[in-house]
């Protein structure tokens, strides 16, 4: 590896352990083009140790590394599974196994990999190791891998996983308050280029829902609030997913909800979606997407500038929106 630079800090979060005492984990999931999965593997294994194994030529998983198993794959479903298969055997074509397939796959990858990125898929690690994950980021970086801004067709992102502190409906609203409150600001830092806003997998939440949860009087029970979410954004596709944690809570009532159920991986986690992966510029770091979460935190903590925040945001809603989330508390109670 070239010389190192610094590392920059990953900020802690006001709550640094979850409901156990134990550390807060955090997942990471990071979009890239430019670069070969054997080269992604090796970028891991030099900084964390493991050993590599291709599955397929959308498939690499990376064993026995010194945080957990990582996994490189090509974020197209249909290729990873090959259910491309099931379509070229319609078409009387069966490719079987052996060599054939597998040139044929090698092909399918590269094709793809001009507009489906790879995907690194890190473990969920103690937030006191980030550090280890950023070393590997830059690893990736000197080895030419390319993110968001290198391509008008990359909608590339960079996702977070970071496991909720409490389970207590008062916390998980006060997180998803602050959030919506300071969306604007994260997409003003995250510089989120059009491909990304025109995507389908980070649309804002919808206006009705804001108003609703922002009311200073929705105090939900937890079903309730899952109840609320499910009703009014039922999608993961939006850049905070809470439909993994919700499903984690109570995973009938999600499951059983017209919501993409088979993309729904249940954990106790919030599933942030919103930050670019700038892994080709040079002052980018995994602290940027980190260092911004924990400003929700923040907010979310302080009850006082947060209800002060709701009040403001709350006025620039439409009345009629509101009146519609209060006659909707009304009807439930």
């Amino acid at each position: 590896m070239d010389a190192r630079v610094d590392i920059p800090q990953f900020d802690p979060p006001p709550r640094r352990d979850n409901a156990n005492g134990e550390t807060r984990r955090v997942g990471l999931e990071l979009e890239m083009a430019g670069i070969r999965p054997e080269h992604i593997a090796k970028a891991v294994i030099a900084e964390i140790g493991g050993r590599a194994q291709a599955e397929s030529a959308f498939l690499t998983r990376v064993h026995d590394t010194a945080l957990g198993e990582f996994r490189i794959e090509l974020d197209a479903d249909v290729l990873k599974n090959r259910g491309y298969q099931k379509h070229l055997a319609e078409l009387g074509i069966d490719i079987g196994e052996g060599k054939e397939r597998e040139q044929i796959e090698h092909l399918l990858s590269r094709l793809a990999g001009l507009v489906v990125p790879m995907e690194l898929v890190a473990p969920p690690v103690p937030w006191t190791q980030l550090d280890a994950l950023d070393r590997i980021r830059q690893r990736l970086h000197q080895a030419g891998a390319r993110g968001t801004h290198s391509s008008p067709l990359y909608a590339f992102g960079m996702q977070i996983n970071i496991e909720a502190a409490s389970l207590e409906v008062s916390y998980l609203l006060a997180v998803l308050r602050a959030f919506l409150l300071r969306y604007e600001t994260l997409v003003e830092h995250e510089q989120v280029d059009l491909a990304r806003r025109i995507s389908p997998y980070i649309q804002p939440f919808p206006e009705e829902f804001i108003a609703h949860v922002l009311e200073p009087d929705y105090r939900p029970e937890l079903t309730a609030l899952i109840d609320d979410y499910l009703r009014l954004t039922p999608t993961r596709n939006r850049p905070l997913d809470l439909l993994p944690l919700f499903a984690h809570v109570d995973a009938s009532r999600v499951m059983n909800a017209p919501v993409e159920t088979a993309l729904i991986k249940p954990r106790p986690a919030f599933h942030y979606r919103l930050p670019n992966c700038r892994i080709d510029e040079p002052g980018w770091s995994l602290a940027a997407g980190w260092n911004a979460w924990v400003r929700v935190e923040e907010l979310a903590e302080d009850d006082r500038l947060r209800e002060r925040r709701q009040r403001k945001r709350l006025s620039q809603s439409s009345r009629w929106r509101q009146g519609l989330s209060r006659l909707w508390r009304r009807l439930r109670r």
